[in-house]
């Protein structure tokens, strides 16, 4: 096979996301979800792949299958309000999927929040929260401001030691504007998404990112165990803070229990958090949005660094992202493609189409 053949054979596919969302809703109902958690899922994390987010797209899909069949996340949970006053609630998630624990969440937060102002939703024991964006945006849309938040196990260097102690607790904030403004982000430097992204590719880390097992700086992927803080202190303190708030107050410690080696530290778990604001019982929204785009816009009148070339808000690229895939189709590595291809095969369900 010839230099360019070989690069051909490797170079990603194209899929539409139409296509990714039914095969993802196909996979995880032969996994044992019932169709309607299939959706929210596959749409979930097809969300993620539309807006550049690949490292929590579809990707994702056969660790979830995984999950399933170890027992750690629950296809057919019995979700249930475990406590609920008139502007919070506490749900009992059952180890359900992350998406749909999530969006239960969500939902009921913007809820409390037109009844209360502020609605709160913790939600207890589930499983990989997925982009926390996806939830946060759909509050804004609801006319909501929103904060979420997700804690899980150790698996980011705590500042001052060479092994993990605190999570990449992702956050994500949003508010309405003539475009939302999106933020989503871990609390480490990179997230554990993207380092096992560059262990596929092969490509080398940048220093700075991850230590190996052994507590060692390195840049060779494959090496590469523990993601570093995001701003040293202030990232692993940040994460140490999300566990106290949304693990700690829904009463399901998972950072101490994963570092004292108990039973259920071993297993897969996380907790999420989802604040809403409705901006109608503070103000009038219109205003609100016209005061977001002109921020907006006043940030973008400043001088712009050459380096950089442009000056964008928090979800800009990814919104640009979306709009670009919703029309060419989402690139699939091939890595992704072959093992979503034997996963298909396993389970019995038709492969997306695709393009090169």
């Amino acid at each position: 096979m010839s230099k360019t053949q070989s690069r051909a054979a490797q170079a990603p596919l194209t899929a539409p996301a139409e296509g990714l969302k039914r095969f993802a809703t196909d996979v995880f109902v032969r996994a044992g979800m019932p169709e309607a958690d299939a959706a929210v899922v596959a749409d979930v994390l097809v969300w993620a792949n539309l807006r550049g987010v690949d490292t929590h797209g579809v990707t994702r899909i056969p660790r979830y299958v995984d999950l399933i069949e170890t027992g750690d996340m629950n296809a057919r949970p019995a979700i249930a309000i475990r406590n609920e006053t008139p502007a919070s609630v506490l749900i009992e998630a059952d180890r359900a999927a992350g998406p749909v624990a999530m969006m239960r969440g969500t939902t009921a937060a913007v809820r409390k929040a037109r009844d209360a102002g502020v609605g709160l939703a913790l939600v207890r024991a589930t499983t990989h929260a997925a982009a926390l964006g996806y939830y946060t945006l759909a509050a804004a849309r609801e006319g909501m401001a929103a904060i979420a938040l997700a804690a899980s196990w150790p698996n980011v260097v705590y500042h001052g030691t060479r092994a993990a102690g605190v999570s990449t607790s992702p956050v994500s904030i949003a508010v309405p504007g003539t475009e939302p403004v999106v933020l989503d982000m871990a609390t480490s430097v990179v997230s554990m998404g993207k380092l096992n992204q560059a262990k596929r590719a092969g490509e080398p880390i940048p220093e700075g990112w991850a230590l190996d097992k052994d507590g060692n700086p390195t840049t060779d992927p494959q090496a590469a165990q523990i993601p570093l803080p995001m701003a040293g202190p202030k990232g692993s303190g940040l994460s140490l803070m999300i566990e106290c708030i949304t693990s700690l107050v829904a009463a399901n410690p998972l950072l101490a229990e994963s570092l004292e080696g108990t039973p259920e530290g071993r297993r897969h778990r996380q907790n999420g958090f989802v604040m809403a604001i409705d901006l109608a019982q503070f103000g009038d929204p219109e205003s609100f949005r016209r005061e977001v785009d002109r921020l907006v816009k006043a940030l973008k009148s400043l001088p712009v660094d050459p380096e950089v070339g442009e000056i964008l808000m928090p979800g800009e690229r990814g919104r640009r992202t979306f709009e670009s895939r919703s029309r060419n189709g989402i690139p699939i590595p091939r890595a992704v493609y072959d093992e979503l291809q034997a996963l298909a095969d396993r389970v019995g369900v038709a492969m997306f189409p695709s393009s090169r």
